[in-house]
């Protein structure tokens, strides 16, 4: 750790150093190699950085062959230990076992095993923190970076890849925030930032293999944050994985709408790129959008009744749209209208086409259970990934059946919706769930009805200035009284154009031939607005293309002036190694 070694050179000290990582690695002295190594790191990273990079990989190459042969050992000390085969547990062992909980295995591994892994984990933590935020060992941080990560995914350690995530994390908010500092890793390289992503990608899907799902979101609020930064645009693989993780996450989040959201972003990447998915991918994804957006509910809460949740989650809502790169969040009736223009039905499962029928076209209450109760139980819940939407599809349809009963009935027996509302086995719902159901629905403001026990029915309430009320998705027998309401006036104006029409026929001619004027000026100027609107384009797409190549200019002379940079620095870095070479040979 002498100072005065620093003036020395790769070639002398890179022997010592393996010598010291070997020494080290022999007696497990984790702090001594972080020292020693940090010391090397100062002496070469002006002169060969590349040096160590040959000292780094083979200790952890040694490191982890020493981890599998405290496995092996392990495994042939438990096999030792067992003296008869045909007796099952030692009295020993049964004693031990109700003491601590623990096998005997489990105690060999922790003695044998766990004192390398250990080290092996502080190893990769030590290095990441002697290479990060310097430029010069940017691609052995990445690849450090990459190997931890594989490490907590093979031993399965949760806690070591949360801690992991937390480093790459503070690593990546210092390097944005040193970024001015000289040989700091510079993100606005593309190089540079699509190591990054690669290794934040990798990141994100260790954690959802490992079911990791808080890891999971923060993983994509950092690439996200990346992606927002690059200069080039992202594969659309790489997009792809990015909402395919999205889509897990948001079912864990159990947050329907932003799951159906996340498919169809999903969907919208992968239907163009056909050589890399295959028509059944494609057909599984859009049987997913399918379901997924017929399972988001239909009514929101009356915006007289909005609870202090709701106004809570605004914030939550703002961050999932900006995950998905929308400008504005996501509705049901918007994702019905993307399913229909995308034409995604057509590669929706032809068994499951009419479900979207049946739910959103289709008037008929006395039977909406009774024709989609042979798909739920014959597609839905034979399919894993679809039986995951079942609940919510039958909430939905249970939904719509109370929204088509209040259009035709002011009142209906509880028994009588009871009978209705028969969904097949393993969805179906008790007299007393579908009570429930109704009793939450009215008491958050998503139906109008009232339940009289003692009569045992349901009475449909109708407020006519109720906004929320308005079906304005689904079928439709005739128009409820909030939406009678709002186009009163506009009927009443209909009405007063008709009468004026018959009252004063000199008025309406004169109406008709200031429009006649109108219609035969605007077909005049047409020419002339469409040769200017013409010349606008070219001016526009001329500006545009000198913009281009303004800065097409800019960062070949940027990329010149750094070479020509890099190239000073260098040339000055071996004047004064030159120098202090000189300098020593005169001492």
């Amino acid at each position: 750790m002498n100072k005065r070694l620093r003036n020395a050179t790769a070639a002398t000290t890179e022997p010592v150093i393996k010598k010291h990582v070997e020494l080290c690695i022999e007696q497990r002295k984790g702090k001594q190699l972080k020292e020693g190594l940090m010391q090397y790191r100062n002496i070469v990273q002006h002169s060969n950085p590349e040096s160590v990079d040959a000292v780094v990989r083979p200790m952890l190459e040694a490191i982890t062959l020493r981890v599998v042969e405290a496995q092996k050992s392990a495994e042939q000390i438990t096999m030792d230990s067992i003296e008869d085969l045909d007796e099952m547990e030692t009295p020993e062992d049964i004693i031990l076992s109700a003491v601590s909980g623990e096998q005997s295995k489990d105690r060999t591994d922790r003695a044998v095993v766990t004192p390398w892994l250990k080290f092996l984990w502080e190893a990769y933590r030590n290095l990441l923190d002697i290479t990060r935020g310097n430029v010069r060992f940017e691609v052995l941080y990445q690849t450090i970076a990459n190997e931890a990560i594989e490490f907590c995914k093979k031993y399965e350690r949760k806690t070591e890849f949360r801690r992991l995530c937390d480093i790459m994390r503070n690593h990546l908010q210092t390097i944005v925030k040193y970024a001015h500092q000289a040989n700091s890793v510079n993100l606005s390289e593309p190089e540079t930032m699509q190591r990054f992503l690669d290794t934040h990608f990798h990141q994100l899907n260790t954690a959802t293999d490992m079911e990791l799902w808080q890891e999971s979101y923060r993983s994509v609020e950092d690439i996200h944050n990346l992606i927002q930064q690059s200069k080039r645009p992202i594969k659309p693989q790489a997009m792809a994985n990015y909402f395919e993780k999205l889509t897990r996450i948001m079912y864990v989040a159990k947050n329907p709408l932003f799951l159906a959201a996340a498919w169809h972003r999903y969907y919208n990447y992968i239907h163009r790129q056909t050589k890399y998915f295959s028509e059944e991918e494609l057909q599984n994804v859009a049987t997913n959008v399918l379901l997924s957006t017929l399972a988001v509910p239909i009514i929101k809460p009356s915006s007289r009744i909005m609870s202090a949740a709701a106004k809570e989650n605004k914030h939550r809502t703002q961050r999932y749209t900006n995950l998905l790169f929308l400008s504005s969040a996501p509705t049901r009736v918007s994702l019905i209208n993307d399913l229909v223009s995308n034409e995604i039905l057509a590669r929706v499962r032809p068994e499951l086409r009419p479900i979207y029928n049946l739910v959103e076209e289709q008037f008929h209450p006395l039977s909406i259970c009774k024709k989609l109760a042979p798909i739920l139980s014959e597609q839905v819940a034979t399919n894993e990934n679809d039986a995951k939407y079942g609940t919510l599809l039958c909430n939905v349809i249970l939904t719509r059946l109370l929204q088509q009963l209040s259009q035709v009935y002011t009142s209906v027996q509880l028994d009588f919706i009871f009978r209705l509302a028969r969904f097949p086995a393993p969805f179906s719902m008790t007299s007393s769930a579908i009570e429930r159901f109704i009793m939450n629905g009215a008491r958050r403001g998503e139906f109008q009805l009232r339940i009289d026990h003692q009569t045992r029915s349901v009475l449909f309430d109708t407020d006519p200035f109720d906004g929320s009320q308005s079906s304005s998705s689904g079928a439709q027998l005739q128009a409820s009284p909030s939406d009678l309401m709002r186009s009163q006036l506009s009927l009443l104006a209909i009405s007063l154009s008709n009468a004026q029409r018959v009252a004063c026929p000199e008025y309406m001619a004169e109406k008709q031939a200031a429009k006649e004027a109108a219609i035969a000026k605007a077909l005049q100027t047409l020419e002339e607005e469409h040769r200017s609107t013409a010349s606008r384009k070219l001016v526009i797409d001329r500006r545009k293309e000198m913009i281009e190549n303004a800065l097409a200019r800019k960062e070949r002379a940027e990329a010149r002036e750094r070479a020509i940079r890099q190239q000073r620095e260098q040339e000055l870095e071996r004047q004064r190694l030159a120098e202090e070479q000189k300098r020593r040979e005169q001492e």
